[in-house]
């Protein structure tokens, strides 16, 4: 039991103690997160509370969120609590940054604008940063499951970017709704229930604590979870018989345990607390104003004294959620409607959640309500608030009376949710159009969206077969359509290896007449067999992009330009194409991270980094690839969530990181069907005989690389894209590492023909680009042979892969910046971290590359991609 002020935290010995620690490194100026999950009632509030009076004790300032399952649907409205006493700061603020933070909450000068999602979370990261220059902070957000979409990807970014700054971020939500944006950035700590003897000292220090048959029975249907022991506790004092009631399910129980003591509050303290359930974190003068005469704030005295509520100067907070929820069920529906409808009436200035009330207050279909809840989509939608725009148009169809109106509203819902990145939402909102309309181009658009929900899965066949049928069913009417599908098509395709996939999208391809965009066709042609059809994509490629890129902010719906120069960089690369591929791969990344979407920015940068790899810049591929995860774990993205840490294992295999190599290829593909995923299944056997062959162990390398073709009749790729077929590069300069292979193999062939003499320039050769690489296993052969052919050789060069080896990707790509001669807030501003984070980045850059200086940076590095 700890003592904290006037409260006492049973059982909670370890988790207090992660707590401390994590304010204590806080006033050490070190940062940090941690996410606690757990059940209602675990006691995270509880813990939250406790971690704050440690902070505040310790000279700490605290900053507080609490999401609203009410509020969840507008935009950065959770980002506004966690803000609000500090946006008078923000006019200190890079004019782009200030720009889109404070456009998000509508305080900017009345300008439209088009939101910058990757620029509002960096103008909060850097306004928190100002902030911290005067002491450190934590932030302390309660009920993150029922934050916003907008505010989630705030805090996701800022968790992976607080390195280098005195700010740290403590989290709780339900460990049945971690949002996927936090699953896998930040380290969680589960809240178990008590166990018994902890859970006997709980009851015991309860006012009345229960006894004999009664204890049991607390015991026993509490479970450990300290706010039903603490609630069962004072059911049973109230009412013994309580004790011997059927079991609930606990969530019911606690709630029908909190609406006890509605009925004994006097009418006009149960309404405002209703109006207050139906608000949920409404201002105090919005309830007041919305109950009228029929209550005055000396109202709200009975619900505090009953520990219901905490009336703070302008706001009314209910003590746990399941308290609101308890005393909205207890309500009945012609109470909820009339709150509802009366806090709607209010709320004139506040257009959005307004229309949430409406579409609350309403009776069944209600188009008025949906036209509102419509037009707040599309101003979410130009805030960036895709998520916020998908979960309004999704509430607007429900309330629409015209099923193919409803139809279109789902599409466009789920057009808003492909773009905020959430596959599995796309997927539920296309399924219900359907079974709402027979209009051909809703149902159509609603399979490309499904198709592409999946495709960014492993489901590669059922991906296919939302999409092959759309490009079939319109090549005569709308062979725009086609092409459009058999591009999303071709994705899935390639990723799955199957010849008949492949086959069908050829075919289909062949039967659309030349059109003005051939864009689609060209992906086509060569995503699904870029051998065959090298010579006649070379061609249409060089014919393809003429465009300019649209400028930074554009929608991504919108951007035409932009989305071609990804086509064209993945259509690059898989032609071997490899320079043509980086370069314009990373001219996308780059726009990308001005109006991003989770889809595209994660799927991209795999590509990138695979070019990258290719390529030799093994570096630059890591952070692309480190990227790419990211983006992808927090959308949902399944093939990138797999593929990435697959080509990551490959390079730490082929860098002498075996155990970690085979460990990751383990973890990423565990419950993947790699059979049905071609492609994933061929780098898998690379990477794992990369390791194999980095060890030594050259029968099971041979038996990992002989997997990836067939055995019967005569050996054929497993994937197509793993040809047999030489491309035309001679010197084979393009892929620099197998090109040192085969000259450190050959050197060793001509040595023990005592040919030492010819042996010595391969073997000099292949050194330079194993050390480059930071190929250890190879660098070590390749030293020994030149020793033996009577060479000594030098040590490793400054710039080399050796001395970089200390350095993270983030760290080489800071280092890059600030040789080329950015200043620490235009490197913040272009890889979005605060100039404090980048100060403290090269603080830890300088020793590692024995420089004292930014001036000696251009010489200690090597350039990008030697």
């Amino acid at each position: 039991m700890t003592p904290l002020g006037d409260e006492w935290i049973v059982g909670r010995d370890h988790e207090l103690a992660l707590l401390s620690r994590l304010v204590d490194a806080l006033t050490t100026g070190r940062s940090g997160a941690l996410l606690m999950t757990g059940g209602p009632g675990a006691g995270k509030s509880a813990l939250l509370e406790a971690a704050a009076r440690m902070a505040r004790r310790s000279g700490v300032r605290v900053l507080r969120c609490r999401g609203s399952e009410g509020e969840s649907g507008l935009p950065f409205a959770g980002l506004h609590q966690l803000l609000r006493p500090f946006l008078d700061l923000a006019e200190g603020l890079p004019g782009r940054q200030r720009a889109a933070l404070l456009g998000v909450f509508g305080l900017d000068d009345g300008t439209p604008t088009v939101s910058d999602p990757l620029l509002t979370s960096l103008g909060a990261l850097t306004l928190l940063s100002d902030v911290a220059e005067h002491g450190p902070l934590l932030l302390v957000i309660d009920d993150t499951h029922w934050l916003d979409l907008g505010t989630l990807d705030v805090l996701a970014f800022m968790a992976r970017r607080l390195e280098g700054e005195p700010v740290a971020v403590l989290l709780a939500a339900r460990d049945t709704a971690v949002p996927a944006q936090l699953d896998r950035q930040v380290d969680r700590l589960t809240i178990e229930p008590l166990d018994p003897a902890a859970a006997g000292r709980l009851l015991d220090h309860q006012p009345r604590p229960p006894a004999g048959r009664a204890r049991s029975r607390v015991l026993e249907q509490a479970a450990g979870v300290p706010l039903a022991l603490v609630e069962l506790a004072r059911a049973v004092a109230r009412d013994p018989a309580a004790a011997h009631e059927d079991t609930l399910p606990l969530t019911d129980r606690l709630e029908a345990i909190f609406a006890v003591d509605l009925p004994e509050l006097p009418p006009a303290t149960r309404e405002l607390l209703l109006f207050a359930a139906a608000a949920e974190s409404a201002e105090l003068p919005v309830i007041l104003s919305a109950v009228g005469d029929r209550a005055t704030p000396d109202d709200w005295l009975p619900a505090e004294r009953a520990g219901l509520v905490r009336v703070d100067a302008d706001r009314v907070r209910f003590r746990h959620p399941l308290i609101r929820s308890a005393v909205y069920r207890a309500a009945t529906y012609t109470e909820r409607h009339t709150a509802h409808r009366a806090l709607a009436d209010v709320l004139v200035g506040d257009p959005d959640r307004r229309a949430w009330h409406h579409a609350a207050a309403a009776s069944g279909v209600d188009e008025e309500a949906a036209r509102e809840l419509d037009d707040s989509a599309a101003r979410a939608q130009r805030r960036g608030g895709y998520a916020a725009a998908a979960t309004a148009l999704e509430r607007a169809a429900r309330l629409s009376p015209d099923p193919t109106v409803r139809a279109g509203r789902l599409v466009r819902a789920a057009t808003m949710a492909m773009y905020a990145g959430h596959p599995r939402w796309v997927g539920e909102l296309s399924a219900q159009v359907a079974t709402l309309t027979d209009e051909p181009a809703l149902l159509a658009e609603a399979s490309l969206r499904a198709g592409w929900a999946l495709a960014v899965t492993t489901r590669f066949a059922g991906s296919l077969g939302f999409l092959l049928p759309v490009a079939e069913a319109a090549v005569d009417e709308d062979p725009v359509l086609t092409l459009d599908a058999l591009a999303t098509a071709t994705t899935p395709a390639y990723n799955s290896g199957a010849p008949e996939h492949r086959e069908k999208i050829l075919r289909i391809a062949e039967r659309v007449p030349p059109q003005e965009d051939e864009i689609g066709r060209l992906w086509a042609l060569a995503g699904c067999d870029p051998v065959r059809n090298r010579a006649r994509a070379l061609a249409m490629f060089a014919r393809a992009w003429t465009d300019p890129l649209a400028e930074p902010g554009a929608r991504p719906e919108l951007d035409l330009p932009l989305a071609r120069m990804v086509v064209l960089g993945g259509t690059a690369w898989v032609l071997d194409e490899t320079a043509e591929a980086i370069r314009l791969l990373g001219a996308a990344m780059d726009h990308l991270r001005r109006s991003p979407t989770s889809g595209a920015n994660a799927t991209v940068a795999q590509a990138l980094a695979l070019a990258l790899y290719e390529s030799g810049s093994w570096t630059e591929a890591r952070a692309a690839l480190d990227e790419a995860y990211g983006l992808a774990a927090e959308g949902g993205l399944e093939n990138v969530v797999v593929g990435a840490p697959v080509l990551r294992a490959t390079l730490l295999a082929l860098r002498g990181d075996t155990e970690e190599a085979r460990a990751a290829v383990q973890r990423a593909v565990h419950g993947i069907d790699l059979p049905n995923c071609r492609s994933l299944q061929v780098r898998t056997h690379y990477a794992l005989g990369a390791a194999a062959l980095a060890e030594g162990d050259h029968a099971a390398a041979y038996d990992r690389f002989r997997a990836v073709y067939t055995r019967q009749p005569e050996p054929e790729p497993l994937h197509f894209h793993a040809s047999d077929y030489y491309l035309a590069d001679p010197a084979g300069d393009r892929w620099p590492f197998e090109r040192a292979q085969v000259r450190l193999d050959y050197a060793e062939w001509l040595r023990r023909r005592r040919r030492a003499v010819e042996a010595r320039p391969l073997l000099a050769a292949a050194l330079e680009v194993f050390e480059r690489l930071g190929t250890r296993p190879w660098t070590d052969r390749t030293r020994a042979e030149l020793r033996a052919a009577g060479v000594t050789p030098a040590s490793p060069p400054a710039g080399s892969a050796d001395s970089l080896a200390e350095l993270t990707p983030q760290q080489l790509q800071i280092a890059r910046l600030a040789a080329a001669g950015l200043t620490n807030r235009e490197i913040g501003e272009r890889i979005f971290l605060s100039p404090r984070t980048v100060g403290f980045h090269l603080y830890r850059i300088f020793p590692k590359l024995g420089i004292t200086s930014r001036a000696q940076l251009r010489d200690a590095l090597p350039e990008p991609g030697e």
